[in-house]
């Protein structure tokens, strides 16, 4: 669905989207660390973000761009969160949509603003206004590679896709760029990912379309346990294809909401696959159970367990760990009732372990993508997680990221 060559267009694939990607000092690397993503043309914008309690100052200054309806530009940053900054963190984000809008000749509300990096440090503004200027002055359409990877921090590459389809006899493109890696749990999970399209879309349904999409897709998604302060995901429809304005649900609607999903669901996936100090990408399909709602349940207590993570990682095919996760879930559970397999091999039913082939178990365990299927055999509800293990360099990392 998604071609090497669109996918690195990324967010400027849809017509009428620019986008730079530049280096202004705020990583203390030296990498790319600014930004912006540009259409002339207003867009409708929806939004979702972290449901931490001590959100970082850009979010709840991008949830009052969101509630407008309408943007022309997302700014954002790596190398310092803003978060638990205080008033001066709030004056800080502010300034980063001021800036902007001067720059684009837009409004401050226009600006959608996002952070990621440490907590607790003010943003240097000198550096961050220097790096506004210079990213706008850079604007291009071929520009969105650089933007990925000025977004990113522990992530090991920039994540983007692009794909187009026919909606209302039009050829609409769809394109985005993410970063995930660490501190990864929802609700959102850990990450920035921001989506544009070139569709014209009201923007109550495209609201409604990423609540609906995230739930089943970010929302499924954890690498550590940890929500972390900056979450967002945004998408910009500035309607440059051409199509009637979809305003009700219907085909057209249903075939956006289709695309929408594909697109977020391959970039979980990528940001499990690319959990800090990651060797193992874990899908985690629960079934059998009474309501999606305990299938997540479930599926997230499997995954965010230690023990299951470290067994994944030393390539150990110890279901018991597993079993235990399932069973302290919270959900009612009839033991007997559940199956438990690993790469499609039973390793729990009946209640006790299954007799399993060794060798071919081996062989799961030696993968890089593994599948764990959990059969509660109590309803017809099911949910799918992933996540990933945990590695020796998965400490190392965090042990070192402040200093």
């Amino acid at each position: 669905m998604f071609s090497e060559q669109n996918a690195k267009a990324g967010v400027t694939f849809p017509q009428g989207f620019k986008a730079a990607g530049v280096r202004a000092g705020i990583k203390k690397s030296g990498n790319l660390d600014v930004a912006v993503i540009y259409t002339e043309k207003e867009a409708a914008v929806a939004g979702t973000f972290t449901q931490n309690a001590v959100a970082a100052a850009p979010v709840f200054a991008s949830k009052k761009v969101v509630q407008t309806g309408t943007a022309h530009a997302v700014t954002a940053n790596a190398g310092c969160a803003n978060a638990c900054t205080g008033e001066q963190g709030a004056a800080d984000a502010r300034s980063m949509q001021l800036i902007t809008a001067q720059e684009l000749g837009c409004q401050p509300d226009d600006v959608i603003v996002a952070s990621t990096g440490v907590i607790g440090v003010n943003l240097p503004m000198d550096k961050m206004e220097k790096g506004i200027h210079q990213a706008v002055s850079e604007l291009d359409e071929h520009g969105s590679e650089n933007a990925g990877k000025a977004i990113i921090t522990t992530d090991t590459y920039s994540k983007a896709c692009a794909t187009e389809v026919e909606i209302g006899g039009k050829n609409v493109r769809f394109g985005a760029i993410a970063k995930g890696s660490g501190m990864i749990q929802p609700n959102m999970a850990t990450m920035l990912c921001f989506i544009t399209t070139d569709a014209a879309i009201d923007s109550s349904l495209l609201q409604k379309a990423l609540l609906e999409v995230v739930e089943v897709t970010f929302n499924m998604l954890s690498v550590d346990g940890d929500m972390s302060t900056n979450d967002m995901c945004i998408v910009l429809a500035n309607g440059a294809a051409g199509n009637a304005k979809i305003e009700s649900e219907g085909a057209d609607y249903d075939t956006f909401k289709e695309t929408l999903l594909k697109i977020c669901r391959g970039l979980a996936e990528r940001i499990a696959s690319d959990g800090e100090g990651a060797t193992k990408f874990l899908t985690i399909h629960v079934t059998g159970t009474k309501s999606f709602a305990d299938a997540k349940k479930i599926g997230m207590s499997v995954a965010n367990s230690p023990l299951v993570k470290t067994a994944f990682f030393g390539q150990d095919p110890n279901w018991g760990r597993v079993i235990c996760a399932v069973g302290y879930a919270g959900v009612p559970m009839d033991p007997e009732k559940t199956v438990v397999k690993f790469g499609g091999i039973p390793v729990y039913a009946g209640g006790v372990g299954a007799e399993a082939d060794e060798e071919a178990l081996r062989a799961v365990m030696a993968k890089h993508d593994i599948v764990i299927e959990i059969d509660m055999g109590s309803g017809e509800s099911e949910a799918t997680v992933w996540t990933c293990d945990f590695s020796y360099e998965y400490v190392k990392i965090n042990g070192e990221y402040h200093t």
